[in-house]
Order: C-alpha cells, then structure tokens, then sequence
C-alpha cells in the first residue's frame, strides 16, 4: 500500500473539510484512505519554521509522495527536502518567479500542482470593499511576515489602493497577540476598513479575526469562505475545497505513475464571492442588491 504523505502549513481540527474535499479528489482516480492508500499526516499549525523538519519526518516514514498544502511555506519546504519524490502542492504566489517550477505547462523537477494566484486579486477584494463602504478611505491591512507572499500581496495591495485614491495603513501579525494589538492600532488609526491577506495562519485564526473585527465594528474582506462563515463579513478568492479536490486528484494521478515534471500547474477555475448578511445588518451596512446578485452565496 503506497503512503502519501499530507504536510500542512495548517491545523488538523480546523481543516476537515479540505481534507475530504482531498480524500474526493484521490478517490477519483480509485484511491481510497485505508483500503489501498495510506496517508501520514503533519501539521505545522502557523508556525511556517516547523515545516521543513515534518518534511524530512514524513521522508524516513518512508513516503511514495508528498502533498505539500498551505501555500508556498510548505511548498519549498517539501522542495527543499526532497528532489526526487513527488511532490503535489497549492502554489501562493507566482511558482515560475518564486523558481520552484520552470514553467507552468512543463514544471519541470519533482513538483506541481495549483496556483491560487492570491497576489493578483488584490485590486478586485479592494474594490469590493470600497463598493461596500463607499465611504472608505483610510482602510487598513493585515499581513503575516512571516510568509513568503507577504511582499507581492502588499504591492499588489499597495498599487490598488493608488488607483482608488486610498491610503493603507499596513499592520503585522504572527502570532495571536500580534493579531490583537494590530486591531487596536487600526482603531486608534480610525480605519474604515479592513483587507486581511491571504495567509495560512490567518486562516486558521479566522475565529479570532472575525470576532475581533466584530468588536471594533470593522468592515474586512478576506480572501477564503471559511471566513464569513465564520462571521466574517463579506470574502472573495478561490473555492479551496475545489483546489484540494484538484491536488487530490493530481495526487492520485502520480500514484498511478504520472510524472510531476509533465502535469501542468493547474489554474483556479472557481471563484467565489461570499456576504454574510447578518454580519452586514450589524454593522449597518446596506449592500446594492445589484452586488448582491453576483454573489456566490449570501449568508442569512
């Protein structure tokens, strides 16, 4: 029975459902957990400086793959351990500029997988705020140093805001008490609003966001669904479970003896732009129905 190994930049408890959305996409090409697959999982829970060392753990297993999630964190940590196993990935940022592959039709090496081209949606996440809160014109933003997009995301963010006339105020966050003191800052800032980057660990604190943003009755815009499912007011970004979906089926394609260096690096195709109604009743916000209409879903 071949293993697979699952290295994530994430918690276990919180990604259940990418991790079934996964499981989908290796069943797609016969494999079932179990019965004829096994797979190690590794959490690195936010802490991006873990990873690499689960990566050689899941090396002396030994493992016939490695799925490497969570964005680039994880993916050069899997490239930096092995360049010889396969390795399925969720790329965050440019893969061909980042060097991990050589092109996005032929990878080239012993990694492939997705791009959820985080860094290019920027412009569109602050034009929805802005259609949100019309009035908006300080609006603050949240990234994590630590990972490897930070930099892209803010000159993404950074380019947009000049062509809304908008001024950024930039706050850092790490950690959950960084999170905490970055709410406050922004406050004291008098931010209209909030973009909240797309990050592996904010996602996993995506609880804590929602609720802190709820506190100090500030709109924000994140980049997953999970977020206003949480609470969260409004999202726009890839639908995740899809691209785990994809990794799995991608996974299961180099069990079956496909060669990374010759499957493509898959675009997203699904995008979602997600409202939590209640979230905006309470901060009193009355959203054009016109831009409600192009909704993937509003939640009531």
């Amino acid at each position: 029975m071949p293993v697979v190994g699952f290295l994530s930049a994430r918690s276990a408890d919180e990604s259940a459902s990418v991790v079934t959305a996964f499981r989908q996409g290796l069943a797609e090409n016969g494999y079932v957990e179990g019965r004829n697959v096994a797979i190690e999982y590794r959490w690195a829970e936010g802490q991006y400086d873990r990873l690499t060392v689960l990566a050689m753990e899941l090396l002396r297993v030994p493992v016939a793959m490695i799925v490497a999630v969570g964005g680039d964190p994880a993916a050069r940590a899997a490239k930096s351990a092995t360049t010889t196993i396969p390795v399925v990935t969720d790329f965050s940022d440019d893969p061909v500029a980042s060097g991990l592959v050589t092109s996005l039709g032929r990878p080239g090496g012993n990694i492939t997988g997705t791009s959820n081209l985080s860094t290019e949606m920027e412009s569109k996440r602050f034009g929805l705020l802005r259609a949100v809160v019309p009035q908006a014109a300080i609006i603050g933003v949240l990234l994590n140093p630590a990972f490897p997009s930070a930099a892209n995301q803010l000159r993404e963010m950074q380019e947009a805001a000049r062509t809304l006339g908008l001024q950024l105020i930039v706050m850092q966050a790490s950690n959950e008490s960084d999170i905490d003191a970055s709410f406050a800052s922004l406050v004291q800032h008098r931010a209209d609003a909030l973009l909240v980057g797309n990050d592996a660990f904010f996602l996993m604190s995506r609880d804590h966001l929602t609720s802190l943003a709820a506190r100090y009755s500030l709109p924000a815009i994140y980049s997953f669904p999970e977020f206003p499912a949480a609470g969260g007011l409004m999202s726009y970004g890839i639908d995740l479970a899809d691209t785990y979906r994809q990794i799995g089926n991608y996974a299961g394609k180099v069990l079956k003896g496909a060669k990374p260096a010759d499957l493509p690096i898959l675009q997203p195709s699904k995008f979602m732009f997600v409202v939590n109604l209640k979230t905006a009743k309470s901060l009193g916000l009355k959203i054009d129905p016109q831009l409600l209409a192009t909704a993937s879903e509003l939640i009531e």
